[in-house]
């Protein structure tokens, strides 16, 4: 048989309303915006970061630059560290972190690509790529370079290029 159709979104009311991703990214856009008005708005920037943090559980750095169109999943959990870059239309779930493996000056953190999806609990650490439409999976820990397209899972994160097209509608203990 067909599968289900997918169910209607949300009403915007809810989305603007209930969803902590959505009040977190709307903070981070004030906040970076703070950060680079000069040297006496980076302290308000990451006072109020921490407000929104302590209000959403999603913690972003608000020199961060994030892409059009980033989705935060529930959210909870999720650290965006000081130089992640993240491009247009990414998919970011619970848990995710963007972050740095030295405290080191300059860029410690991933650049994210477009069409991005990174699964709950995953970790993405140091200064890193991610390319264009990749795929990380849940609880994967990935340190090195993700080219575009692949997919990438475990511990350490394992690459695979070329992955075979996966039945959207297929179980998901199909790949465990």
């Amino acid at each position: 048989p067909p599968p289900p159709p997918p169910p209607p979104p949300p009403p915007l009311a809810e989305v603007a309303l209930g969803y902590p991703g959505v009040h977190a990214l709307w903070a981070h856009r004030v906040c970076h915006r703070v950060w680079h008005a000069g040297p006496l708005g980076r302290l308000p920037a990451r006072l109020l970061s921490q407000l929104v943090r302590a209000l959403t559980g999603i913690e972003i750095h608000p020199a961060a630059v994030l892409g059009r169109r980033l989705f935060i999943d529930h959210g909870m959990g999720v650290v965006i560290g000081e130089t992640s870059r993240v491009g247009d239309d990414v998919v970011l779930f619970h848990g995710t972190t963007l972050g740095g493996r030295s405290m080191t000056r300059g860029k410690r953190h991933p650049t994210i690509g477009n069409r991005v999806v990174i699964g709950a609990g995953a970790k993405v650490l140091g200064p890193i790529s991610v390319g264009d439409d990749a795929q990380i999976g849940a609880n994967a820990v990935i340190v090195k370079d993700v080219p575009a397209g692949a997919v990438a899972v475990g511990v350490p994160g394992r690459v695979r290029e070329n992955p075979p097209e996966i039945d959207p509608y297929a179980d998901p203990a199909l790949f465990i």
